[in-house]
């Protein structure tokens, strides 16, 4: 091997890991469902970037080029100019579901037991919410597109409380409320020794 030869190999190999490198971090930044205010009509919108061209051209020339795969508004607005990609290309990790699932839940107690709810496990035990005809369901069970205005008038739901209060929805003939009963105190009369 020559000089030559190695020098080329690894300005191939520099060449081909800046190129994977920004692919994949432009891809991973892009693949979530995002949430955006359409421009149209002010309505919240699930939308998906096509993922895979933007990180194609992000890679390319350093600047992603970015335009809708999908919208919940399609195929009734599929000719739509694209104008809510300035809110991703903008903030892209605010706009993505997680994001804002995250950050509705911060600071919240649940509704039944009262238990802060902690960090989100995506993979386990998710929170859940209360609507105001009182079932309990997973935020996952709610269209992306939806959760803002579920957001305003649904209440956090633990998940170990979203599971009881399910179960209690599901099969009320199979639920027994028993309530503690309440003791009365002892009254303690002023007592008149001294110590």
């Amino acid at each position: 091997m020559t000089v030559w030869t190695v020098a080329g190999a690894l300005i191939v190999a520099a060449a081909a890991f800046f190129f994977l490198f920004g692919f994949l971090s432009t891809y991973l930044r892009y693949r979530r469902t995002s949430v955006i205010t359409c421009p149209e009509n002010f309505q919240p919108a699930a939308v998906k970037v096509d993922a895979f061209d933007a990180a194609k051209w992000g890679a390319l020339s350093g600047e992603p080029d970015l335009h809708l795969k999908s919208c919940t508004r399609w195929p009734e607005m599929a000719g739509c100019g694209q104008e809510c990609l300035t809110q991703i290309m903008t903030s892209p990790v605010a706009c993505q579901v997680k994001t804002i699932v995250t950050s509705w839940y911060a600071g919240k107690a649940c509704v039944y037991c009262k238990a802060p709810i902690e960090d989100i496990v995506w993979h386990e035990r998710p929170p859940a919410l209360r609507a105001p005809d009182g079932t309990s369901r997973e935020w996952k069970e709610i269209l992306p597109e939806q959760l803002p205005i579920v957001f305003r008038t649904w209440e956090p739901v633990c998940w170990h409380c979203h599971i009881v209060e399910s179960f209690r929805h599901e099969h009320p003939e199979m639920v027994i409320e028993r309530k503690r009963p309440v003791e009365a105190a002892p009254i303690l009369q002023p007592s008149v020794t001294l110590y």
